[in-house]
């Protein structure tokens, strides 16, 4: 079961559910976290509060790509976990070493460490949606997405869903010093999640989902590549215990896990380009890429 948000009526934001078989029905609720509430009001799941209300509803009759869907959920927070794949520790390596691939360094430690890396991403008002435009830093040369399974949290860090998240990189920033991690990290919509929130209790085995990360440049494929959360290092349960620990979660808060999925070196983003990322039984993240961050738009 999804959960997706597009623009109705007046152009209101509306919650919708969406089917196996692919209709819409929607929801009564102004958005994810008031049907989360909802579910706890009534001692329910979220899933059997869903289906419960699909029983008595009839479908919209429009399919989900004739919808302008929004970003899913509006996180309070977004935070990211790092090297948690084989690949995102040799790529990090590679970064810091000046190419030198067979270096290790610290990325090495924290890979085979007790506890993870966990940084802060993103704000309610830093993230996007689908179909929205992602910008690049003006001050990097080097510049990737990151295609990322994200796990959409309660206030005590339990998973309740599971979404796509884009977490935009600056290799070279990042590369340069370690502890410019943040700049290489966070920048107005530098951070993309959507476009539906798979509910946990509907997925059999998050650990088999697949990630596709597809970029186009002037409408032909550059790059594409897939991979598994199957080759995660770490466990869902583990991070998400590392980022609630002695930490205030907010209803809603999505961590996104990793990637496994790294561009050549040779390879950044362009004015012009669009990112997709796809993971089957969520959907297909679409953003557009901008290299001019306008300074005069208005903050969201």
């Amino acid at each position: 079961m999804q959960i997706i948000r597009f623009r109705g009526e007046n152009s209101k934001p509306q919650l919708a559910a969406r089917t196996t078989e692919g209709q819409l029905y929607k929801l009564p609720f102004k958005d994810f976290i008031d049907m989360i509430e909802c579910a706890r009001r009534k001692k329910s799941t979220p899933l059997t509060l869903v289906k419960g209300i699909l029983r008595d509803s009839l479908p919209v009759g429009r399919k989900l790509d004739e919808l302008e869907c929004l970003v899913p959920i509006e996180a309070e927070e977004v935070w990211a976990a790092g090297v948690t794949y084989e690949k995102s520790r040799d790529e990090r390596n590679y970064e810091s070493s000046g190419g030198k691939s067979s270096a290790a360094t610290f990325y090495d430690k924290v890979y085979d460490a007790k506890r993870p890396e966990i940084f802060f991403k993103s704000t309610k008002k830093r993230t996007i949606g689908p179909g929205e435009t992602v910008y690049l830093r003006s001050d990097s040369n080097w510049q990737i997405p990151e295609p990322e399974l994200g796990l959409v949290l309660d206030h005590k860090g339990e998973i309740l869903g599971y979404t796509i998240g884009n977490d935009m990189s600056c290799r070279d920033i990042e590369g340069e010093n370690p502890l410019y991690l943040p700049q290489a990290k966070i920048w107005r919509n530098s951070c993309s999640i959507g476009p539906a929130i798979r509910l946990a209790e509907s997925v059999e085995d998050p650990y088999r989902f697949q990630i596709i990360c597809r970029i186009y440049r002037q409408h032909t494929k550059v790059f594409e590549e897939s991979a598994s959360t199957s080759q995660l290092k770490r466990t869902y349960e583990e991070l998400c215990s590392y980022l609630a620990s002695e930490n205030m979660i907010f209803d809603g808060t999505v961590l996104l896990t990793g990637t496994c999925i790294v561009p050549p070196s040779d390879f950044t983003l362009q004015d012009g380009d669009q990112v997709e990322i796809e993971i089957p039984g969520i959907g297909i993240l679409r953003n557009p890429v901008k290299s001019q961050i306008n300074q005069s738009l208005e903050v969201k």
